[in-house]
């Protein structure tokens, strides 16, 4: 569809909500792992053949899944405008300054950030992101993350992740002694004895940069990370299934490949950081309270430690309303409860009314919020890359 048609489009569909958005949940399936099936979906929903599992659900994104089986448009959000079919990457490039501002668009191409909530019956195997310098030698973007666990879901068996290694390691240089032999026999998960775990606590998270070694836990996430699908697997069996050895070498250039084998994939990750003996303190996001002043509403950052994104939590008790005012584009999931945004009906867990776009003009004119239910209203709101520069708090000053 031209650009022209898109705008015309989406100009109606601003007039209609009052400036508000609807999209349609993005499911991904996954063929290395199986699913916590704790995502709503029907029991008869998650297998979906060859191509494996529905694991993940993606949220307000532009990113198509990297997946070996390649299904159309996996991991791309689409509006939920009656009578059409558009994708909100293709929205965003047909009407940058409609959705995100003019001054935004000028800088940003994209709005630069990708939500998603995964769901794995195991842990996932101890892998890393390539940094922004790794990743682009093979046309591809870095992917810095971060976790939140909601709270009053099953957390699965293993609800611990693994992150970096023991600081020893590092320390006396012995990772290619140490690690190496792992990789070139592929063949168990002993990699994980060189790491440290630590517990997935309900309502709180982590901050993960690119380049760190990490084996998230069967805790249900609700991630926020840089847009990209990339990574390198260092584990080569879960739970007695084993990994594509594939995964290890994937993003890393095929000429690095062939000259240094298994070591290459080695030479990618940031072993200072990894081997960091405070990496929890360092790393560890418990909620940060903001100020709201409104009876019955709380408001925490839970992604924060980062300019690349940020992202709030706000609770609405029975029968409270508030006006919230943010500096740019932003798409929120509706977590629990039901409720409105500007006299539209949102629910938490009802497919079609639990996740929203909320561009430029009304997230500066404000939202209001209003919890219409019997129970707390949760509402998480993900923000790009700047966006929140001036108010986002750091685990330690920032460098």
């Amino acid at each position: 569809m031209d650009p022209i048609a898109i705008r015309r489009i989406l100009e109606a569909e601003l007039t209609r909500t009052g400036g508000l958005l609807r999209l349609r949940p993005a499911w991904v399936a996954r063929d290395f792992l199986r699913p916590g099936k704790r995502l709503g979906l029907r029991e008869d929903q998650y297998a979906v053949g060859p191509r494996g599992f529905i694991c993940e659900r993606w949220l307000g994104s532009e990113t198509e899944a990297e997946n070996t089986i390649k299904h159309e448009n996996e991991g791309l959000s689409f509006l939920e405008i009656e009578g059409q079919d558009l994708l909100l990457r293709d929205v965003v490039a047909a009407c940058p300054a409609l959705l995100m501002g003019d001054s935004y668009a000028r800088t940003h191409q994209s709005l630069g950030r990708l939500a998603k909530i995964y769901d794995f019956e195991s842990r996932i195997f101890f892998h890393y992101h390539q940094t922004a310098d790794d990743a682009r030698k093979v046309g591809r973007n870095s992917k810095e993350e971060a976790y939140f666990y909601p709270d009053g879901v099953e957390m699965g068996r293993h609800p611990e992740t693994f992150f970096g290694v023991h600081p020893y390691i590092v320390r006396e240089k012995r990772q290619v002694e140490l690690l190496l032999p792992l990789l070139q026999s592929w063949d168990s998960d002993r990699i994980l004895m060189h790491s440290r775990a630590y517990l997935n606590v309900p309502g709180e998270g982590f901050h993960l940069p690119s380049g760190l070694l990490h084996a998230p836990g069967t805790a249900l996430t609700i991630e926020l990370q840089e847009p990209s699908d990339v990574m390198g697997v260092l584990q080569a069996v879960v739970d007695g299934v084993k990994v594509s050895k594939r995964l290890l070498l994937h993003h890393v250039p095929p000429a690095d490949a062939q000259r240094l084998g298994e070591r290459a994939a080695l030479n990618q990750i940031l072993w200072d950081e990894n081997g960091d003996p405070f990496f929890y303190e360092h790393h560890h996001t418990p909620p940060v309270a903001i100020a709201v002043g409104v009876p019955g509403v709380s408001a925490q950052w839970i992604y924060y430690n980062t300019t690349k994104f940020s992202g709030k939590r706000f609770v609405l008790a029975p029968g409270a309303h508030f006006v919230d005012r943010e500096r740019g584009v932003h798409n929120v999931l509706i977590w629990k409860g039901d409720g409105r945004m500007d006299g539209l009906p949102i629910g938490g867990g009802r497919f079609g009314l639990d996740e929203v776009l909320v561009p430029y003009q009304k997230a500066m004119a404000g939202v209001r919020y209003e919890n219409t239910g019997s129970t707390p209203l949760e509402v998480l709101a993900f923000f790009g890359p700047d966006l929140n520069n001036e108010d986002v708090p750091y685990l330690r000053p920032p460098a």
